[in-house]
């Protein structure tokens, strides 16, 4: 997974119609069973090629919300990624 959205999420869906490769689904569509909206780690590409950021987590009105997550080998990952945990904007 590139990008994670934690528990602090409100599902007020900003996230959702900004991804470019629909790697985010609802509550209801969250295979963890969580509350919370979920970024599937097979889409996510972290915006690399469509935007300078995540534009999930430009969109979020929640601080902290989403975070970079590990960036597995054949993932595509931005080169200027913080660290796992560390939210994608402050």
């Amino acid at each position: 997974m590139a990008v994670k959205i934690t528990d602090t999420c409100i599902n007020c869906g900003a996230c959702l119609d900004e991804c470019p490769v629909e790697a985010i689904v609802d509550d209801s569509e969250n295979p963890t069973g969580e509350e919370i909206y979920y970024v599937n780690p097979d889409k996510c590409v972290e915006c690399v090629g469509y935007y300078d950021e995540p534009a999930c987590a430009a969109a979020c009105p929640t601080e902290g919300c989403i975070v970079w997550d590990e960036c597995k080998e054949g993932q595509t990952c931005s080169e200027n990624r913080g660290e796992p945990g560390e939210p994608v904007i402050d």
